[in-house]
């Protein structure tokens, strides 16, 4: 009886696994920031770019993935971006030998060989954990019609504590971090095969199934213009805004805080300390299962509120406070703020779009917010290396103080409740 009430939520479990196994490969990256500038020489701003690359690439699949989960179904999409984020991790596995790249950044004359080859097996993983959320918010939204909030507050939840492990497996992984990406092409690779057999037939009937060419009753035409027209909306426009101003400040912070917590220039904690304290940050996500509850309770704006206006404390504290106790708090605060601000985004992005156009739609709008996230990396490291963490950190928290006052502004033209 149990396993057969379970049975109801597998589409859920397996959606939702294989987004924690895309977060963990990506957050993977951070904590291997210092390590890779001692194997191999350089500097926090090529670190810095070859993470912003790699949510690059996902940040350009947002669109293309959402569009052909609206003509050939989730399942193949998910299915095959996940084959693709495990042949990047496999590419991991054995080191390359490449030719060195000519090009200085951040002081280092040259970027060799072998540093090149993780970063195209970044790309990869780039390429393929792009295709998961957009596609998986549609899925979830179809599946469980009546509490989309508390769906999307568990997909966030589990996939959240993939940066609560990568970190902490960095740790005790180390100096052999390439059995990590062969550990986790082997999971995905089973997840994959799980996911395509038990999910579609939690989909007929939902209208999130694969549809022949032409037929859309939304007036969308399947074009990148199309899709964009959705956003002449000033509500859309101004939550556009938003989730653009978050995801800078958010990705800049991610990218660059186990550095910030362990530096001299920093906060000077131990590294041990420094990724116990980072994992902290996706410890409290958990705050997702109540902010996805609590969005189909008391309404949307209400909770976007609360939750940005805690990560903008959180950024602040992070700047002023000394000791590891009011670290970790404030680390803490912030990380309340950014994991509960996920399911509220999705579930008031889908009250804004048509059904019929929700896959396109919430494509384009998260490709130019992980667009605006895969920058910040790059931007931060830049400004690390050139300003100092504390002009960087700053300018970071005042992105997301951007987005709470655009917030401001939609609740001023009556945003959604």
């Amino acid at each position: 009886m149990e396993l057969r009430r379970l049975a109801r939520y597998d589409a859920l479990i397996l959606t939702s696994l294989l987004w924690f196994m895309a977060k963990f490969v990506r957050y993977l990256f951070p904590p291997l920031f210092e390590p890779f500038q001692a194997i191999y020489g350089v500097s926090n701003t090529a670190t810095g770019l070859a993470f912003s690359a790699l949510m690059t690439v996902y940040a350009l699949m947002q669109f293309p993935s959402g569009v052909i989960a609206d003509r050939q179904g989730p399942v193949r999409v998910i299915a095959g971006g996940a084959v693709v984020a495990a042949a990047g991790a496999f590419a991991l596995v054995v080191p390359v030998p490449l030719p060195d790249l000519s090009l200085p950044l951040g002081g280092v004359d040259a970027v060799p060989g072998e540093f090149l080859a993780i970063v195209a097996g970044m790309l990869l993983i780039g390429l393929g954990t792009g295709a998961h959320k957009t596609v998986a918010v549609r899925l979830l939204a179809a599946v469980h019609e009546e509490r989309t909030g508390r769906a999307l507050g568990v997909l966030d939840t589990v996939a959240a504590f993939g940066g609560v492990v990568a970190p902490l497996a960095v740790t005790y992984a180390l100096p052999d971090w390439r059995g990590l990406f062969l550990a986790t092409g082997i999971v995905v690779a089973a997840l994959t095969v799980l996911f395509v057999r038990r999910t579609p037939r939690h989909l007929a009937g939902t209208g999130a199934v694969a549809k022949p060419s032409g037929d859309d009753d939304s007036g969308i035409d399947g074009s990148l213009l199309g899709y964009l027209g959705l956003m002449k909306a000033p509500r859309v426009a101004l939550f556009v805004g938003v989730t653009v101003a978050f995801a800078f400040g958010y990705n800049g912070v991610v990218a660059f805080l186990p550095s910030y917590l362990a530096a001299d220039a920093g906060l000077g904690l131990e590294t041990s300390v420094a990724n116990t304290i980072y994992s902290g940050l996706f410890v409290v996500s958990l705050v997702q299962l109540g902010t996805g509850e609590l969005t189909d309770r008391v309404g949307r704006l209400p909770m976007l509120f609360v939750t940005v206006g805690a990560a903008v404390a959180g950024a602040a504290a992070l700047l002023s406070v000394q000791g590891v106790a009011a670290v970790a708090a404030a680390v803490a605060l912030f990380g309340l703020g950014c994991h509960g601000f996920r399911p509220v985004r999705s579930a008031f992005l889908m009250s804004l779009l048509p059904d019929e156009a929700a896959g396109g739609g919430l494509g384009v709008v998260r490709t130019v917010l992980m667009t605006a996230g895969a920058v910040a990396p790059g931007v931060t490291g830049f400004l690390i290396d050139t300003q100092g963490y504390t002009v960087a950190f700053g300018a970071l928290g005042g992105a997301l103080a951007v987005g709470l006052a655009l917030l401001g502004l939609i609740a001023v033209l009556g945003g959604e409740e």
